[in-house]
């Protein structure tokens, strides 16, 4: 079973498209939440994660950064054990 995954975003910025993109080609089913027209989601987001730029990505209600996070992990073989793929 794969890990929960929430992914607050805006609708045209790139690296929330690459955080989606990622995700996809692995298979991960996400919840991917738009912030870019309520400032009160926003506002939840920022609490959340304690950033203000999107991407945010939990995994498992766990905050793990944006894009360019994942994108480490992935480079460093972390991130497919946090999203429960098996190797």
């Amino acid at each position: 079973m794969s890990a929960k995954v929430v992914m607050y975003t805006t609708r045209f910025c790139p690296y929330c498209m690459r955080a989606r993109s990622m995700l996809k080609n692995k298979g991960i089913e996400f919840e991917d939440i738009a912030v870019g027209n309520d400032p009160a989601l926003w506002q939840k987001m920022q609490t959340l994660s304690g950033r203000d730029t999107v991407p945010q990505i939990f995994i498992n209600d766990q905050a793990v950064g944006g894009y360019d996070d994942i994108a480490l992990l992935e480079r460093q073989g972390k991130l497919d054990p946090l999203l429960n793929i098996e190797q």
